[in-house]
């Protein structure tokens, strides 16, 4: 028997959890939702069935958190169908398309206009269905830059952000001299988890600054603008949610009450912030974990993907002009984690079980 492309990685007390009870809906208080760009589309068929299928009905407040593509990502899943947003979510994506001369990239600000104007239908335009959600709420990340970052420009972005590389690898806090942490939430439940790991401010949600919000926690610096002076938040520029927060590692073992974080995510580790993406000293499990639930592709499944590999920003520069040819790939790739979706689908509906790893 083929071994499965789906691996669940979880911390000891989710992996009792789970022997005890087994896999319930209702026990899935929090799911987060990592940056990472394209990588995240091979998670698109899970997204389907989590958030369509097997958390839709009745039961208690599940929190959705997201930086990056998974703010857009948790944003669709608190849609009312939220499978045919998911759906149309990833025909977007797949479809991104940026004007540029011949044999140059697209500027920032081309990006920026064109990518907010795709949000305006998944996001701006349904902002009141999405914020009125019964069970779901949700939580965008984004990081709010200081003192050098505090605008945006021609010098201070580039020389802010060599300050914070440099102040991040003294340690994780030091980079909160020049970004912090801004969580824009759903007002009506507060988010269950502590935020004291990291200088974070809290703002309130409201249909006038969703779209905002979620285009600032996808404007990875220097790829796209910047987003000042988003409405009911402190002034000032903000970008990716990831930059502070690339797969949310966050306190989940401090998560107020009974229940389990599932997280599906597309590696086997949980990177604290994007400039710690060289730093394997800080990728390893801590004890924040002990309560988490990683769906992650097997390095076997990733193998058998177009090219070897997940999608990833590289492939606009690797296509260059071919866009049907990114497309096509992005498309099988999809396509081809839709095997994902059905292992866990069977796992959780009583067919072949799938083995439940520690995390390291």
């Amino acid at each position: 028997m083929a071994a499965p492309a789906l691996r669940v990685l979880a911390g000891l007390t989710a992996r009792r959890w789970l022997q005890e009870r087994g896999w319930r809906p209702q026990d899935v208080r929090v799911v987060p939702a990592a940056a990472g760009g394209p990588k995240g589309l091979v998670l698109n068929p899970l997204d389907r069935f989590l958030f369509g299928h097997w958390l839709a009905g009745d039961g208690p407040t599940v929190h959705l958190l997201g930086a990056s593509i998974g703010a857009w990502r948790m944003a669709a899943a608190c849609c009312a169908d939220a499978d045919t947003a998911l759906a149309r979510l990833a025909d977007a994506y797949v479809a991104q398309n940026y004007p540029h001369a011949p044999g140059r990239s697209p500027t920032a600000a081309t990006v920026s206009a064109v990518f907010n104007d795709t949000l305006v239908p998944h996001v701006g335009a349904v902002a009141d269905e999405l914020l009125s959600h019964p069970r779901r709420r949700l939580h965008v990340f984004t990081s709010r830059g200081r003192h050098l970052l505090s605008r945006e420009g021609r010098w201070r972005t580039p020389l802010g952000y060599g300050a914070a590389f440099f102040s991040n690898l003294a340690s994780r806090r030091a980079l909160g001299g020049w970004l912090e942490r801004v969580v824009f939430s759903d007002p009506r439940d507060p988010l269950p988890l502590p935020l004291d790991d990291f200088r974070t401010r809290q703002v309130a949600l409201s249909a006038g600054n969703l779209q905002p919000a979620v285009l600032a926690s996808c404007s990875i610096p220097f790829w796209l603008k910047a987003v000042h002076d988003i409405p009911g938040a402190p002034p000032g520029a903000y970008w990716d949610g990831g930059i502070t927060d690339y797969h949310l590692h966050l306190r989940y073992d401090q998560l107020a009450g009974d229940g389990l974080v599932l997280y599906p995510h597309f590696q086997p580790s949980v990177v604290p912030g994007w400039l710690d993406k060289g730093l394997r000293a800080r990728h390893r499990a801590s004890r924040a974990l002990d309560r988490v639930v990683l769906l992650v592709p097997s390095a076997e499944w990733i193998a058998r993907l177009p090219g070897g590999k997940l999608p990833d920003r590289d492939d606009f520069k690797r296509f260059g002009d071919d866009l049907t040819g990114r497309m096509r790939c992005w498309r099988a790739a999809i396509d081809a984690s839709r095997q994902l979706a059905d292992e866990f689908a069977n796992a959780v509906q009583g067919g072949r079980p799938l083995p439940i790893e520690p995390l390291h």
